[in-house]
């Protein structure tokens, strides 16, 4: 079973393009912190890369900004390319079925 669950908080504005076909794509990355301290004391965070189709893209552009929570539901997929020098790279991103707006960095100020 691959299932992903992710909650964070979008790291820039979502941007939507569109491809010659008429499909829409966008590429979010979420912040998710992790559970636990560091030896520093500090909670790091996992940056997420997430890509989102049609609907979903369009719905998240907008409604949601840089600094939102969201919610995440989807799946793993791994892809690979070559890069200029002709080595073989992957790639490992969440592929979006569902997002869920949480909060939105706007609501903790009224």
């Amino acid at each position: 079973m691959n299932n992903v669950t992710l909650v964070g908080r979008l790291t820039e504005d979502p941007k939507v393009k569109e491809s010659s076909d008429g499909t829409f794509r966008t590429v979010i990355n979420v912040a998710v912190s992790r559970d636990y301290r560091n030896s520093d004391g500090i909670y790091e965070a996992d940056f997420i890369k997430c890509v989102l189709w049609n609907g979903i893209a369009s719905a998240t552009k907008d409604y949601c900004h840089k600094g939102d929570v969201v919610g995440i539901k989807g799946r793993l997929q791994t892809r690979n390319y070559e890069n200029e020098n002709k080595e073989k790279k992957y790639l490992t991103e969440v592929i979006v079925d569902k997002v869920t707006f949480i909060t939105s960095k706007d609501a903790k100020k009224a």
